[in-house]
């Protein structure tokens, strides 16, 4: 899913309540007055944009949103060994072409803990400052579902789980790199074709969907075919050039001095393009496992 969470208007607003004078500059200076040294190595984890130490412990830091984001994702990643352990896998028999034919018992409260976590990220879009308490909420709603979905693969495609993970924690190094070496450079330009992009990968999974609902669904999005895999490769891209734009606007929020506050909901949006990530580069591989 596209990420709703990181946008300037989140920033604007969080800024705008600040009192006068409390930060500077505003939103929207030119690029030449924005700092961009945020995430360049070596920059004090806890220090201000200029990677000194922090003079001013009620703005957000770079290294305060990586402290937040950590704590989610490690939350994450033990809510879902709990939903892990929840499915159960039964052999039943192994078939003439050597595969082992499997029940899979996946109960249903995750579907229900995984929906509960729509409101609490709802809520969190629209009250930044509760993102210390909600952004948590959401993490083991969404680590729960995350770890029984995931088991699911597995037990279809041995080890696919772990290639997944490994090839998150690759794309989002990359891309961290390539956005901190200036490589990449998100201009307004790219800001558009992204979002747009998004917009249409949002509302081509909602027509699948409804369509699902009647027939069997839109075969060249889920299907192991060519069209499939190009569909999940290109979604897959879009998703990474998400992180992108999130390490952009974490950047122009440390710039803009953001109360504290809006670490914690920087790190929940992060949270979110890393979980789209992951969920995507999983359909993808199961799709390569299946040819």
């Amino acid at each position: 899913m596209p990420n709703p969470a990181l946008n300037d208007g989140a920033f604007q607003r969080a800024t705008a309540s600040q009192p006068p004078g409390s930060f500077t500059p505003g939103w929207g200076s030119p690029a030449s007055e924005l700092p961009t040294d945020v995430f360049e190595p070596g920059a004090a984890p806890g220090g201000p944009i200029s990677g000194g130490p922090s003079t001013d412990r009620g703005t957000m830091t770079a290294g305060g949103t990586v402290t937040a984001t950590a704590i989610l994702l490690g939350i994450v990643m033990v809510a879902g060994w709990f939903g892990w352990q929840q499915v159960t896998v039964t052999e039943l028999a192994t078939r003439v072409d050597g595969t082992i034919e499997r029940a899979i018992d996946f109960p249903a409260w995750v579907w229900i803990a995984s929906l509960a976590g729509l409101p609490v990220a709802i809520l969190t879009v629209f009250k930044p400052k509760l993102a210390r308490f909600t952004g948590p909420l959401y993490a083991a709603a969404q680590g729960l579902f995350l770890g029984a979905i995931s088991h699911v693969y597995d037990a279809q495609w041995d080890g696919i789980v772990l290639q997944a993970v490994l090839v998150t924690i690759a794309v989002f190094s990359v891309m961290l790199v390539l956005f901190a070496t200036g490589t990449i450079k998100v201009t307004d330009r790219l800001r558009i074709a992204v979002v747009a992009a998004t917009g249409a990968i949002f509302l081509t999974y909602l027509v699948s969907w409804i369509v699902s609902l009647f027939t069997s669904g839109v075969p060249f999005i889920h299907d192991a075919g060519p069209m499939g895999i190009l569909f999940s490769l290109v979604v897959v891209g879009v998703a990474a050039f998400n992180l992108l734009l999130d390490f952009d606007l974490v950047q122009r929020g440390v710039a803009m001095r953001a109360p504290k506050y809006m670490e914690w909901y920087a790190a929940f949006g992060l949270m979110v393009t890393i979980i789209w990530l992951y969920l995507e580069i999983l359909r993808l591989l199961s799709k390569l496992r299946q040819r």
